[in-house]
């Protein structure tokens, strides 16, 4: 691991002298790019050069514990112990540090909610978890643009998809993926009696155009009038877009806006980043199998969560956790359990790196 550390903190020094390069600072692209390398290490080269202090000042200890002044000897040992501890923590700060990170990360995010078993009150739940995550992304100061949505007559969600727009959008949210579960009184339940609904979640990493070339042959585009719920039209122009992708008959369509082209713009980044998503399920699948035995498939047939409001209760089954802070939780106070699922599943790799 130090051999590791060291390679990191030369690469770090390199970094800053190649920033202050006259000729690097005239090429905008090539400044960028090794800007956000070094911000990438910034945090282990700072908590390595913290365990060094450490590691000198022990050492200073243990020697003047061969000192001939008695009262230097107690000062000396009585700090150590302190000093290891402290030691320890930033070790076991740096295996997580090192730990491979998943290269999508920093990515924006592509939400996708939609209504499962339950009828109307899958989709009334879809709503309030879609406001959930747009709460959550206004605290960490996200943008959320809908993408495409299919309202029902109670306001509520068939369908929703939206892109959230901000740094490490997708490092927060990709636990979220799954079937959500809710166990409470329906409105319409006059009897009293708890009915339990379901509520996919997907999150995709947000594909940008070079990553996810698409060529113009590849794709049927259908144009059509817009409906509201019942199948009512809500616009007299022929605005709404049906995008198909040939080679994988992925179908993608988009009514939301009444202009057909900023319609199509929306369709082709729903496209884009469920080509990505599926490229690399199919490129990584033994990387795939490896994660999902960490942190769970994250598909829409898995059970993930489960919002009990008789109880205001919140449970995440993956982890074993239990909150009871339901209203707080779908008001966006997701990190309680965001920051659980994370310390969790990195735990769980520091396992496997060291096995």
């Amino acid at each position: 691991m130090y051999e590791k550390l060291d390679a990191v903190e030369q690469r770090f020094v390199e970094l800053e002298r190649l920033l202050v390069d006259a000729d690097v600072i005239a090429n905008r692209a090539e400044y960028a790019k090794l800007a956000k390398e070094r911000s990438g290490i910034d945090e282990i080269v700072r908590s390595f050069r913290a365990w060094q202090e450490l590691q000198a000042q022990i050492e200073g200890n243990k020697s003047l514990l061969q000192d001939s002044d008695e009262d230097m000897r107690a000062m000396a040992q009585e700090e150590l112990p302190g000093l290891r501890a402290q030691c320890e923590v930033i070790e076991e700060e740096l295996k997580r540090l090192l730990l491979p990170r998943d290269p999508n990360d920093e990515r924006n995010v592509l939400l996708e909610i939609r209504a499962g078993a339950g009828g109307d009150e899958a989709s009334l739940f879809a709503a309030e978890l879609f406001r959930m995550y747009g709460r959550y992304a206004e605290t960490r100061h996200w943008k959320v643009d809908v993408l495409s949505s299919s309202e029902t007559g109670l306001k509520g969600f068939k369908e929703v998809i939206a892109s959230i727009e901000g740094q490490g959008a997708f490092s927060r949210l990709k636990y979220e993926g799954g079937v959500h579960r809710v166990q409470r009184v329906p409105l319409t339940e006059g009897s009293g009696r708890i009915h339990t609904s379901a509520v996919t979640v997907a999150v995709l990493p947000e594909a940008d155009e070079v990553d996810v070339h698409i060529e113009d042959k590849e794709l049927k585009i259908d144009v059509y009038r817009s409906s509201g719920p019942g199948g009512q039209s809500v616009n007299t122009t022929d605005s709404a877009v049906r995008v198909t992708h040939l080679p994988t008959n992925l179908v993608v369509t988009c009514q939301d806006e009444k202009s057909q082209h900023k319609n199509k713009a929306k369709a082709l980044k729903i496209l884009r980043a469920r080509l990505l998503d599926r490229a690399m399920a199919e490129q990584h699948s033994e990387i795939a199998a490896n994660r999902r035995s960490m942190v769970g498939t994250g598909d829409r047939s898995e059970r993930i969560r489960t919002y009990n409001f008789p109880q205001s209760r919140i449970t995440d089954h993956r982890i074993n956790l239990t909150l009871h802070s339901l209203d707080k939780t779908l008001e966006g106070e997701l990190d309680p359990l965001i920051d659980a699922l994370v310390t969790h599943y990195q735990a769980e790799a520091l396992k496997a790196a060291a096995s």
